[in-house]
């Protein structure tokens, strides 16, 4: 196997010289993603609001034009947008965390709503722009705990603000796919195509939010200390950062092409070996650093949170070719492996992991890495 990657050459060669534009860059899919772009040769421009705690993007070696502001504020997003001009936009900004959404619902909704809005519309507005791929969630469904996979037609929910949130930005996704970028519109009124992915519980290195069960358990390791634990049976279809980034990208690719068909919204999720509860989670990851400890925490104050939720993605594996690379094992590994260079050897590896991901993706004949 070739040691060194070609890295310009995936996706069909399709992102090297474009202009992309992520919401969200400082983030944790936002930063994996902006390395992974950037060593295709695109030309990344970043939208987020500053990060003043540890963040994985200022780790790395990536030289981006970044733009510090609220995309609550349209005039100034637009600005950002005239300035820039991008090809292709990938909208992950968010605020992405369930309990943080009981603390502060109008925050939640006001940015997972208004924001996506005010990025259609900045894009709507920009004659450069002809492709969105929108980053939801997996929540985004209305959550029956059923024991088999949800698709891409059933029903928009969302119990908790968080899911209801994401819920509400896929509608609003149809309604703008449906009014302004309508596919039998295209050429004629528009040249814009407009995919959204959807995604389980992403797990990697770099990853420093609170509530996350693998930021929970390097933090209070890294401490020597043993990490409390709410919901040990609470299974989750549990996937490398990169999965869904390799999704996404498969999106900007086939939109970027005019694949009208790509036009639609997408679940990415691993194979069902990953759909584990969070107790055998905590197992896998002692074999890879075991000085890990538990202790069982339940707040009777606690608010609702889903104790299953998986998705099929029948749709992506044959209409898009897509596919998860590593199985739960690998994914576990090269997660606390991560975080266990960074504390241990102040080390960081994740140009080597997406390195390690691409070869895996290519030996196995994936369709983006030939």
């Amino acid at each position: 196997m070739e040691n060194v990657v070609n890295f310009q050459s995936l996706f069909g060669g399709v992102y090297k010289d474009k202009k992309v534009l992520l919401t969200g860059h400082t983030g944790f899919k936002g930063s994996w993603l902006a390395l992974w772009l950037e060593q295709m040769g695109a030309k990344v421009y970043g939208y987020a609001l500053a990060n003043e705690d540890t963040n994985h993007l200022d780790l790395l070696p990536l030289n981006i034009n970044q733009s510090f502001n609220d995309l609550r504020d349209l005039v100034a997003l637009q600005n950002y947008f005239n300035e820039v001009q991008p090809d292709i936009v990938f909208h992950l900004a968010a605020q992405a965390l369930v309990r943080q959404s009981y603390i502060d619902p109008i925050e939640t909704f006001s940015t997972n709503v208004m924001g996506t809005l005010n990025v259609y519309e900045a894009c709507r507005k920009t004659t450069s722009v002809k492709a969105i791929v929108n980053v939801t969630s997996d929540k985004c469904y209305e959550n029956k705990e059923w024991n088999w996979g949800y698709r891409e037609n059933e029903p928009m929910g969302g119990y908790d603000p968080y899911s209801s949130s994401k819920g509400c930005a896929e509608l609003l996704t149809s309604s703008y796919r449906n009014s302004y970028f309508n596919v039998d519109d295209y050429g004629v009124k528009h040249q814009v195509l407009l995919a959204s992915g959807r995604a389980g519980n992403v797990i990697g290195g770099g990853d420093w939010a609170d509530d996350r069960l693998i930021p929970d358990i390097v933090r209070a390791t890294s401490k020597h200390e043993a990490v409390k634990i709410r919901n040990p049976k609470a299974t989750r279809p549990w996937q490398h950062v990169l999965e869904p980034l390799s999704g996404y990208l498969t999106l900007g690719w086939k939109l970027l092409e005019k694949d009208f068909c790509s036009a639609e919204g997408w679940n990415f999720g691993p194979d069902n070996n990953s759909n584990l509860p969070v107790v055998d989670i905590i197992e896998l990851s002692k074999k890879y650093w075991n000085e890990i400890t538990i202790e069982f925490s339940k707040d009777p104050n606690d608010h609702h949170e889903a104790n299953l939720l998986m998705l099929d993605c029948s749709k992506a594996n044959k209409l898009l070719k897509w596919r998860a690379v590593w199985g739960i094992d690998k994914t576990i590994d090269k997660t606390i492996s991560w975080y266990k260079e960074y504390y241990l050897n102040n080390s960081v590896v994740t140009l080597a992991d997406l390195s390690d991901y691409v070869k895996d993706a290519k030996a196995a004949k994936i369709q983006w890495a030939q």
